[in-house]
């Protein structure tokens, strides 16, 4: 296994921008028989919620992973060097519903504390759920309505998580 430094969140200076537009990261959760999924995803945040240091994260409603978060109090989020993107491709584009898309690339499950990532991460949140609510299109205001039209033409609105940052890993080169 790898070695891994925890940091703390006011310690972490990486751009969640970089990480999760342009890298991507992977979702990842383990359901009430210690199965686990994950998904590829590029929308989300960090910052400082109710006092606590904390991920937003967003799942369309059909989405596998989303029934692992649900049923579950913890999820990981994880990034990766490069030299993963064509397995963060393929994880975001095949349902771990219809196949064991993970045994399928080159990561290796693993878990700390019961919370799963995988050990070629380059850094990895631990992170416990606080909050989760659907999007509410009537939430959008004034031109950004016109997002509604962009982004859910079929009304899948995303369900937004906030969740605590527990613990941040970060491999040691």
């Amino acid at each position: 296994m790898s070695e891994y430094a925890i940091v703390a969140p006011e310690d972490f200076d990486q751009s969640a921008f970089r990480l999760i537009g342009k890298d991507w990261m992977l979702v990842t959760a383990k359901n009430s028989e210690g199965k686990i999924n994950t998904m590829t995803a590029s929308w989300g945040g960090f910052g400082v919620m109710w006092g606590k240091d904390v991920a937003l994260s967003v799942i369309r409603p059909q989405r596998y992973t989303k029934e692992f978060i649900d049923n579950s109090d913890t999820f990981s989020l994880s990034f990766y060097d490069e030299a993963f993107k064509k397995d963060l491709t393929y994880l975001g584009s095949v349902s771990g519903r219809t196949e064991d898309k993970i045994s399928k690339t080159r990561l290796t499950p693993t878990d700390a504390n019961g919370i799963p990532y995988f050990e070629e991460a380059k850094i990895v949140l631990m992170c416990k759920k606080l909050f989760c609510q659907p999007m509410d299109p009537e939430g959008f205001i004034g031109d950004a309505k016109a997002l509604d039209a962009q982004w859910y033409a079929d009304k899948d609105y995303h369900t937004l998580y906030v969740a605590e940052i527990e613990q941040i890993l970060v491999k040691q080169d």
